[in-house]
């Protein structure tokens, strides 16, 4: 049982508990008396708030919306006043524009271009919102004037900075200054820098707005015409220069030479000789005699025309450099094609006329005129990959001009060749033309010299025979190929000259004079072709040539000693009179001996006499042949002389004996000696 004491005290403990959570009951209460007191003034101040907000965006509104439709409305104006003004400017463009375009856009081509722009979008605006306006029509016709004039401005450019390239330019062009230490490449400036630059300006216009192309004509006619005078100027330079100084001479460029320049021989492009007509004419003519000067003009008209070829390509490849820069790429190689044709065509021309004069000059049996297809040749065929480059795009027409001129060439100089040959073969046996003293024929000389002059030209003498070739291992031959039918052609000629020899000599009466004759010729060809690479080339096809012609100068020399027999039979120990020593001579012995004596001395006499007058040029051969008859002719007299050299067969020896062995020895020395 809970003690009295300690139920007081936990009863009075459970009251004071009581009485806080009673006190604290009423606070809550008072609090959310006063919370829902605040919550309805809040309500209240909301309500008052959100009645307000409402009432304020009910005026804003209006207001908002009105300023918006005030602002665009401001927009439409200034937008309308900004295109009124861009519209008014197009109507002014005539007259702000109209003294610039007057006055021509020389001088001031920026501010003219500028002007031209303005006038174009005047066109478009009126040509789109009132085609029927008259500002459209004086807007276009503004516009047609000053494109008008931008051409006309382009050609005055073109017309005025276009010069001539001078010859002694083209010339360093061709061959360089050889002069100089370090080699620098020629530049040829066509146009100058700023003038360059307005052309181009003005033709990229007239492309894109201008929709026009005929400056391209007016482009490629002026320098078509530069180019064709260019290279005719070369030519004419080569002419003055030959008869002025004899050798046509390209001095350096003047800013690279540190001396005064002096006048130098030009070397022919792409030539290791220097081939000269006037020495082959006399090989070709069958007159053998050419007017003087006719040779030497052939000889500057064959540089002249080389010369030109080369610079042809030069030129052209310096003009398509500048076309490019000017005219639009998709018209370049139809324009390059128009400039390039009077150049061209007149280079093709002079080589048809070549090809057509040495066609008559075959027919007429002259053969000078030939000669410049040979070097022009080689020079058109050592020149032809460069001509294909620079004509690379143009028409097959243009293509094939240069092929076809090559084709000609080499069918009128192999029929030349033929022609030659046959003309050796056929020569006449003229009596007066025959050489008195039995040396080297002129046929024989020339034929010589003519072949020798084949070698500066093998390939391409090799190349003419071949191109006549119709098998079929001829449509693709080889440089073995051409060389062997120049060895066969060299050999025919050789033979043709041979025959022809031959039948000439028969026009001697003397058969000595006829052997000299042909030893002579036969000598001179053995020697011309050891002295060159002749020999060589013969070999090629006739290995056995050199042994051949020793043979045949050997047997006329054979045929001339037998000439001498009738000399010698006189004394000749066969046919000598038997009689016994101590025996008196009977008259008819005498009279025998009498006789060989008189008719070796008369035998002797004449024919130093006759042979006196013949010639042998070769030294060597002279010498051999003299010697050999010598000691034949002194070995049978000093016999016949120590025979009868004490027998009484007469009272005046000296009558009979006038010749000593050395006399007669002396007397053959002099043989072949015309001077002695």
């Amino acid at each position: 049982m809970i003690p009295p004491q300690e139920a007081s005290a936990r009863r009075r403990e459970i009251e004071d508990k009581l009485k806080q959570e009673e006190e604290t009951l009423s606070f809550i209460r008072d609090s959310l008396e006063k919370s829902d007191q605040l919550t309805k003034n809040m309500v209240s101040i909301l309500s008052s708030f959100e009645s307000r907000l409402m009432k304020l965006e009910n005026s804003i509104i209006p207001v908002h919306k009105q300023t918006e439709n005030l602002q665009r409305l401001q927009e439409n104006v200034e937008k309308t006043l900004s295109c009124l003004d861009h519209v008014i400017s197009y109507y002014h463009v005539a007259s702000d524009t109209e003294k610039i375009i007057r006055e021509g856009p020389t001088g001031r081509l920026e501010e003219y271009l500028g002007s031209m722009a303005k006038i174009q979008k005047a066109v478009e605006y009126f040509q789109d919102n009132s085609p029927d306006s008259p500002e459209l029509n004086k807007v276009k016709l503004l516009f047609e004037r000053g494109k008008e004039s931008l051409e006309s401005e382009f050609r005055s450019l073109m017309t005025r900075h276009s010069k001539v390239v001078s010859p002694v330019l083209i010339l360093d062009l061709i061959s360089g200054d050889d002069e100089l230490e370090v080699q620098e490449e020629v530049v040829l400036e066509h146009l100058p820098e700023s003038a360059l630059q307005d052309v181009v300006r003005i033709s990229r216009w007239l492309v894109e707005y201008g929709r026009n192309h005929d400056f391209m004509n007016v482009y490629y006619q002026i320098r078509s015409s530069q180019l064709d005078r260019s290279i005719k100027g070369l030519k004419e330079h080569f002419r003055k220069s030959s008869s002025s100084s004899g050798v046509p001479y390209s001095p350096a460029i003047p800013n690279k030479r540190k001396d005064t320049p002096t006048k130098k021989p030009v070397k022919r492009p792409g030539h290791e000789h220097d081939f000269r007509v006037k020495h082959l004419s006399e090989a070709l003519n069958d007159k053998h005699g050419p007017v003087a000067g006719r040779d030497d003009m052939l000889d500057v008209e064959t540089d002249a025309y080389i010369h030109c070829v080369s610079a042809f390509v030069k030129l052209a490849q310096s003009e398509y450099q500048l076309l490019t820069d000017i005219i639009p790429e998709h018209h370049q190689k139809k324009t390059f094609d128009s400039l390039i044709q009077d150049a061209l065509d007149g280079l093709m021309l002079e080589g048809e006329n070549i090809v057509s004069a040495a066609r008559k000059a075959i027919i007429r049996h002259d053969f000078s005129t030939v000669l410049t297809v040979f070097p022009i040749l080689r020079h058109l065929k050592q020149t032809k990959p460069e001509f294909d480059h620079v004509l690379q795009g143009t028409a097959a027409s243009t293509k094939n001009k240069l092929p076809s001129l090559i084709t000609s060439m080499e069918t009128i100089g192999a029929k030349a060749l033929e022609d030659f040959a046959d003309n050796i073969k056929n020569d006449p046996d003229k009596e007066y033309n025959m050489p008195k003293d039995g040396t080297v024929h002129e046929l024989t000389s020339n034929a010589i010299l003519f072949l020798q002059q084949l070698l500066d030209f093998q390939e391409t003498a090799g190349a003419m025979l071949a191109s006549q070739e119709t098998s079929s291992s001829a449509t693709s031959y080889s440089s073995e190929f051409s060389k062997r039918l120049l060895s066969t052609y060299i050999c025919k000629v050789l033979g043709n000259l041979q025959l022809n020899l031959l039948s000439k000599s028969k026009v001697y009466e003397d058969p000595a004079l006829s052997a000299i004759f042909l030893h002579n010729n036969y000598n001179y060809i053995l020697k011309s072709l050891e002295k060159s690479e002749l020999i060589q080339l013969v070999a090629v096809t006739q290995k056995t040539a050199e042994r051949s012609y020793r043979e045949h100068i050997e047997q006329q020399i054979q045929t001339y000693q037998r000439s001498w027999l009738k000399v010698t039979d006189y004394i000749s120990e066969k046919n000598l009179p038997v009689f016994q020593s101590g025996v008196k001579l009977r008259d008819k012995e005498r009279q025998m001996i009498k006789e060989r004596f008189k008719g070796f001395n008369d035998g002797l006499e004449e024919l130093c006499k006759i042979q006196k007058a013949w010639a042998i040029p070769d030294t060597e051969q002279r010498d051999k042949i003299r010697q050999v008859q010598k000691n034949i002719v002194k070995e049978t007299y000093g016999a016949f002389l120590q025979r009868y050299n004490n027998v009484p067969f007469t009272k005046n020896p000296e009558k009979y004996v006038k010749y000593q062995v050395d006399q007669v020895g002396d007397m053959i020395d002099r043989l072949f000696d015309t001077s002695a």
